[in-house]
């Protein structure tokens, strides 16, 4: 079963940038469509950034214009740029894998089979 395995958050005030990155124990699962989601305590956990095996990308309305989501090819991992941080950014960010190619880049964590273990990402004021 492939592993995912986020790195690159921390903590950064308001206004400050962060780049996550997720990489897959099989490489081949870096060309599978992918999603970044993020989790607060006693709310559900909420897609953010997808990514399709064409490239294609979608956004949730509370990061567009400010996060990115992209890779180079199928060896690298996938990344999470993010800027302009806000302090209701703070959350648990994961990534997660369909498994599979596919043409829609969805934020629906129902979607995904596959979710790494997590890394927190905290904004100050």
């Amino acid at each position: 079963q492939v592993q995912l395995v986020e790195s690159g958050g921390g903590s950064v005030q308001s206004g400050g940038s962060l780049r996550l990155s997720c990489a897959a124990s099989t490489y081949t699962y870096n060309n599978f469509c992918m999603g970044w989601f993020r989790q607060t305590p006693g709310k559900e956990r909420e897609g953010i950034a997808a990514i399709d095996s064409d490239g294609s990308t979608s956004y949730a309305d509370s990061v567009k214009g400010r996060f990115t989501i992209s890779r180079d090819n199928a060896k690298n991992p996938v990344y999470l740029e993010m800027n302009s941080l806000k302090p209701e950014d703070t959350a648990m960010y994961y990534c997660a894998n369909r498994g599979l190619r596919c043409r829609f880049p969805s934020l629906a964590p129902s979607a995904y089979p596959y979710w790494g273990r997590g890394t927190q990402v905290t904004v100050s004021s």
